[in-house]
């Protein structure tokens, strides 16, 4: 067996998130279907670099197995995307050492949540429509705040296991765009709802309904029931994971050898 990472994108609509779980539908559960049956029905497992929650989509994604030697890895792409759903692709394979991690390895991700301000039937499956002004400099202002701070407990979902409530963010801004806003952030971990809760009280901040003063109290005091509301799901994707350079640079060189 060989270890390989996985590249993929998902539509998370349908999902109750990318992790298994009992009686729901996963995107995990969906790969190792799939990569199980392309292993003539010997179980292949599966990790991920991140635990997306229901209805949040991912751009980039990576995950990472243990799989028989890949010889042909356009044939097995071919092979394993006529299998899955069409709200599930998967990009690229490429071998790396056998204690690669691709959830453990990853020294950042990034996330964006877009916000549509009329009406759209295109975008509402993966955008959020708010209704009202907002003022993005304050907004920005609040974000840029996220930087000067690292435990981020006031954000976290109230009833989840973790060891620590410390992230470090290294960048959080909002844009304007065509249709709205867009809000990014970047940090080597993120909390449950993390990013949906952190939105939901910038939203309050561009408002008027909090100023950043208000904004930086909601961080210091660290309770989730001084922050906003939590934001719809389907505006929020991943966009991209970082890893080492060396970690890809040689598995490509190995592919490309």
């Amino acid at each position: 067996m060989k270890r390989y990472f996985v590249k993929l994108s998902y539509d998370g609509t349908q999902y109750s998130g990318w992790q298994i779980q009992p009686n729901a539908h996963t995107v995990q559960a969906e790969l190792e279907n799939q990569l199980t049956r392309l292993n003539s029905g010997v179980i292949i497992k599966i990790m991920g670099c991140g635990r997306t929650d229901a209805g949040v989509h991912a751009k980039n994604f990576f995950m990472h197995m243990d799989f028989p030697e890949i010889t042909d890895v356009n044939n097995i792409l071919f092979k394993l995307n006529n299998m899955l759903p069409p709200d599930i692709v998967v990009h690229d394979i490429f071998e790396v050492s056998s204690n690669a991690h691709t959830r453990f390895n990853a020294t950042g991700r990034t996330y964006h949540y877009n916000i549509h301000t009329s009406k759209d039937p295109f975008s509402k499956r993966f955008s959020y429509q708010y209704f009202g002004e907002l003022n993005i400099e304050q907004m920005n202002q609040g974000a840029k705040l996220l930087l000067d701070y690292d435990d981020f407990e006031a954000f976290s979902k109230v009833k989840t296991e973790v060891n620590t409530f410390i992230c470090n963010v290294t960048d959080a801004n909002w844009i304007e765009t065509a249709s709205g806003y867009r809000f990014t952030i970047t940090a080597d971990r993120f909390l449950r709802n993390m990013v949906r809760a952190i939105v939901g009280t910038l939203l309050e901040v561009g408002s008027g309904k909090l100023s950043i003063d208000d904004f930086e109290k909601v961080i210091l005091k660290k309770s989730r029931s001084n922050a906003g509301k939590s934001v719809p799901a389907r505006g929020l994707c991943l966009v991209n994971v970082n890893y080492p350079p060396d970690l890809i640079r040689n598995s490509l060189l190995k592919r490309i050898d």
